[in-house]
């Protein structure tokens, strides 16, 4: 099965829906589900045909092309939920989520789903959604003793996406014939929690299967999960370091630094280098050879998961009920959905 290929219809049918007009949306509007609206501040609603079971906005910390995924996957099943669905992109504000989340509760809405900017907020957003529900998807708070029957989590664990990555590195090691790696680490955004854990997961699972990790920078290279960021940064070191591999918290990054080894006149393929999200681009470069793998993360699945996790936590059911996913060992309102190792030999897979 192509994993994208419901992300495409996902998008067709959002750009579909968004070409039918133009003009102000509300947490609680009950428009035709064929009237989805955008406004001029980039919010987008959607809801069921008649009266609406529930009203639910999705608060997101910014739109890019994992966040938009996951957005469609909430749309496109919204009118089957019976949810009137609505979203707002907070810009990366941290008071303007919160500004989103009170108004989502003023309007009387019956749930939130909040994509986070920081983890360490997830109290205040909780503060804010007042008597509604809470689904955090995609980014987990920083403390989960937080979460309890009127909020929940739905996310991948972040620190199996680097242990996914040291598992591959470590084989490339012993197929090599290597005891030590020399890499270069493209790390997130610091503070927040998935930048810590892929970083950690990654290092920690080479270590834990006898691979001696030396960083050539030294320190791990701060590049905010952007593109031209770890092109920037990562350029002065090539020519200068010796290295094997290059770990990226993501795709972007560690396409950043194809870019960047290019413009070196220095080939990527002879390097290992690693990302996380398993994006188009990052699947395109995957199968050209300048990257050696990705580990996919399922927007769809955390997408369709929150809306049901909302439905089930407003219905008093288990966050998983009609899920394939599981819940946290240790947490009946963590579901995590798993990612995926993204190599040539199962790339077309995903594209």
């Amino acid at each position: 099965m192509k994993k994208r290929l419901v992300a495409g219809l996902l998008a067709g049918t959002m750009a579909m829906a968004m070409m039918a007009g133009c003009g102000s949306s509300s947490s609680g509007s009950t428009a035709a589900a064929s009237d989805a609206k955008e406004t001029a501040s980039g919010s987008t609603a959607a809801a069921p045909s008649g009266d609406a079971k529930y009203n639910m906005t999705l608060v997101m910390s910014v739109r890019d092309e994992f966040r938009s995924s996951v957005e469609q996957a909430i749309s496109s099943q919204a009118a089957e939920y019976g949810v009137s669905f609505a979203a707002q992109d907070a810009n990366n504000d941290t008071n303007k989520m919160l500004q989103y989340i009170e108004a989502s509760a003023n309007g009387g809405d019956d749930a939130v789903i909040v994509n986070l900017i920081d983890s360490e907020t997830a109290p205040q957003c909780i503060e804010a959604a007042g008597d509604m529900k809470v689904v955090f998807v995609n980014i987990a708070p920083s403390d989960l003793s937080c979460l309890n029957e009127n909020a929940c989590m739905v996310a991948s664990d972040n620190l199996e996406a680097g242990q996914r990555q040291g598992e591959y590195l470590t084989q490339w090691c012993k197929d090599n014939n290597k005891t030590e790696l020399n890499y270069i680490l493209l790390k997130g955004t610091l503070g927040l929690i998935h930048s810590e854990q892929r970083s950690d997961g990654v290092i920690d699972t080479l270590e834990a299967n006898g691979i001696k990790c030396n960083n050539v920078a030294g320190n791990p290279l701060v590049a905010d999960f952007d593109r031209a960021t770890a092109q920037d940064m990562i350029s002065p070191l090539l020519g200068v370091e010796e290295f094997d591999a290059i770990i990226a918290n993501n795709d972007a990054m560690a396409l950043g630094a194809v870019e960047a080894l290019k413009a070196a006149g220095m080939d990527p393929k002879d390097y290992q280098i690693v990302g996380v999200d398993c994006t188009a681009d990052g699947a395109e470069a995957i199968e050209s050879g300048d990257m050696s793998m990705t580990v996919f993360q399922d927007p769809q699945g955390q997408g369709s998961g929150s809306l049901q996790a909302a439905v089930n936590m407003l219905e008093g059911k288990p966050i998983n009920e009609g899920t394939n996913y599981e819940l946290a060992e240790d947490n009946e309102y963590v579901m995590w959905v798993p990612f995926e190792t993204v190599t040539a030999d199962n790339v077309a897979d995903f594209k």
